[in-house]
């Protein structure tokens, strides 16, 4: 048996089976590239789902990860850290937020602010406003909280029942937004860019007749930037490219360069309605993980680091509408920056398997769908060679 087989026995044997995972076992990556334990190579168009958003082998990430293991790793958060407020400080004072709790992935995030937002309505004496409003699309975890405001029903159906009073309105259609949202709605939640979802901008007039519905009802609205967020579009958040501020906004991908962490963002009027025991986790914000996320989020926050995500994300969608579009599989293309979807004919799982083949690793979002999230620092080469491997990909797929 090859080291190859050896993984993957042990894997089908002794992890829960609720991935399906290719027939490799990756082992290393340098830059935008991975490679297998049989020495192959794939140009990762997937950033292991946003979260490598600086690639494999980023010095600045290895040098604030041995900083951090020759101090303390984890005290809990009965304690003072200074990683952990030293972050607070950059995320806030580079955003609409006043105050940040942090949590340990996405899904946590996304479900603490729900808390928050039930807890802020209640503490302005509003004890029925309790309603949460989502949008078709949407993905925002797979805890019973987020996942209840997450659309698609092949996640939702298995676990029903699950949380209560929360509805969906048509993602992109203001009509259907108003008639979901009401004065016993305490708050909506949208990500600015779907992502799970199919890879969909809102529309800029859309998420600014949200923040007026919002600030008419009484509503905190909530901005899930998990995916799109931290540079990902070409602006250090995607709710700056559209001129609208939210109340709250969670975060978590690429924030500590592929250590757990979550965060959520939120304004001091939010913040005024929690208080010591409201919400707490063990692990979040720990010493380790937040001296790597300062380091993350000091590379991504440049000037110089998001005109060249932007300038990227341009050449990509050049690329793709002039080499791609062209392909009888492929009927639209739409995205941001860095984060693109492809709508195919076919399922979307037939050109991410065969891509692999092809030594290149995309993601889909949705069964017609081809999701490209490369890491934020690929060159224009590398976005040629990685549109090159997709073109041969759609030949042999076609």
């Amino acid at each position: 048996m090859t080291v190859t087989e050896d993984i993957i026995e042990l894997e089908h044997k002794y992890v829960l089976q609720t991935y399906k995972r290719p027939d490799f076992v990756l082992e290393s990556g340098e830059g935008v590239w991975l490679y297998d334990s049989d020495g192959r190579e794939y140009l990762d168009g997937g950033s292991g789902i946003a979260v490598n958003a600086l690639g494999y082998q980023n010095q600045a990430i290895i040098g604030a990860l041995r900083q951090a293991a020759d101090s303390l790793i984890h005290v809990s958060n009965l304690y003072h850290t200074a990683p952990q407020a030293l972050l607070a400080r950059d995320l806030c004072e580079n955003s609409f937020a006043d105050r940040v709790f942090f949590s340990n992935s996405g899904a946590e995030a996304n479900e603490g602010a729900l808390k928050f937002a039930r807890k802020w309505a209640r503490t302005q004496g509003h004890t029925d406003k309790t309603g949460i409003v989502a949008f078709t699309g949407s993905f925002h975890g797979r805890t019973m909280g987020a996942l209840a405001c997450t659309a698609t029903e092949k996640y939702r159906k298995p676990f029903e029942p699950l949380i209560g009073d929360v509805s969906f309105a048509q993602f992109n259609d203001l009509d259907s937004a108003r008639r979901a949202i009401t004065d016993k709605t305490c708050a909506v939640i949208i990500e600015p860019v779907q992502g799970e979802g199919g890879v969909t901008p809102a529309d800029p007039a859309f998420l600014t007749g949200l923040r007026q519905i919002c600030d008419e009802t009484g509503a905190l609205l909530i901005f899930d930037e998990i995916q799109c967020g931290l540079g990902r579009t070409g602006t250090l958040w995607a709710y700056e490219g559209y001129h609208v501020t939210p109340d709250m906004m969670t975060l978590a991908k690429p924030l500590a360069g592929g250590l757990p962490i979550g965060a959520i963002l939120l304004t001091q009027n939010v913040a005024d309605a929690l208080g010591p025991g409201d919400h707490g986790s063990t692990f979040a914000g720990g010493p380790l993980i937040c001296t790597v996320a300062r380091s993350v989020f000091r590379h991504v926050n440049t000037t110089v680091f998001l005109q060249q995500v932007k300038t990227h994300g341009d050449y990509l969608a050049a690329q793709l509408n002039d080499r791609v579009v062209v392909s009888p599989l492929i009927e639209q293309v739409r995205g941001k920056g860095l984060m693109w979807g492809l709508v195919s004919a076919p399922p979307a799982a037939e050109i991410m398997v065969e891509a692999r083949k092809h030594g290149l690793i995309v993601l889909v979002a949705g069964p017609n769908v081809v999701r490209l999230l490369p890491p934020l620092t690929i060159s224009t080469d590398e976005i040629d060679e990685l549109v090159d491997r997709l073109v041969k990909t759609l030949e042999a797929v076609g």
